[in-house]
């Protein structure tokens, strides 16, 4: 399913109620990631078919050198040809980069390799591993959901192994084009072959609670805000 189906369907909903579509067609225990992978900044949000990624822990240590010999070494060995991105060419409008890494203490996403993902068309990632810059990459306000803030980059301790294959993230199987949803609440995966049916009860669900809490705003005298807006199906001519 392309990016622009996944928009018409999941325009608007939130990961709890995905969660319930999920919990409606019996996926009771599977899709959500575990809780230690947080959005970056508040607002963050993600709805897009999965580009996934592995990475690895290095064997590769940088030889005893000078400063300067070490920055040839890290531009022209290590970003060339062990922590490469060969992936972000292949990004398609509205993926979603979901990355798994080792847990090192590694920062290995930062303002631009993120920024770059999300030149390429992504709307943001979601990573097992790292990430640092953070003051940028929350002005820059690309969404980032990881599990640790690190400042070390990753020469001499996590490498790119491949792409597009099935990778877990936060206990959870994520396949190439599988849905992934993120927010406040966290992350969840919905496997491609569900995603249309998730949303149906996903949406039911999130109606049903906007429809519940509107009364309430109209009780207390609130304005009605776009969290309690429902398209209400229009009523036949007679």
């Amino acid at each position: 399913m392309d990016y622009a189906d996944i928009k018409k369907l999941y325009d608007g909903l939130r990961v709890s109620d995905v969660r319930d579509g999920m919990d409606w067609i019996g996926l009771f225990s599977k899709g959500s990631v575990h809780r230690d992978i947080r959005p970056l900044f508040d607002g963050a949000r993600l709805a897009g078919p999965a580009l996934t990624v592995r990475l690895a822990a290095s064997h590769i240590q940088a030889p005893p050198v000078t400063p300067d010999e070490y920055t040839d070494w890290a531009r022209n060995h290590w970003y060339k040809e062990k922590h490469i991105e060969p992936y972000v060419s292949e990004i398609q409008q509205g993926d979603v980069v979901v990355i798994e890494a080792p847990d090192l203490g590694v920062g290995q996403l930062g303002s631009f390799n993120t920024l770059n993902f999300y030149v390429h068309g992504a709307q943001g990632v979601v990573s097992s591993g790292g990430v640092r810059d953070t003051d940028e990459c929350r002005l820059q306000q690309v969404p980032i959901f990881t599990r640790f803030i690190s400042q070390s980059m990753t020469q001499g301790r996590i490498e790119y192994v491949e792409h597009n294959t099935p990778i877990t993230v936060g206990g959870v199987r994520v396949n190439p084009r599988d849905l992934v949803v993120g927010d406040g609440d966290g992350v969840l995966v919905v496997p491609e072959e569900h995603i249309e049916e998730v949303a149906k009860y996903a949406r039911q669900e999130a109606d049903n609670d906007k429809r519940g809490r509107r009364r309430m705003y109209e009780q207390l005298g609130w304005a009605p805000d776009e969290t309690v807006q429902v398209d209400e199906p229009v009523a036949a001519q007679s």
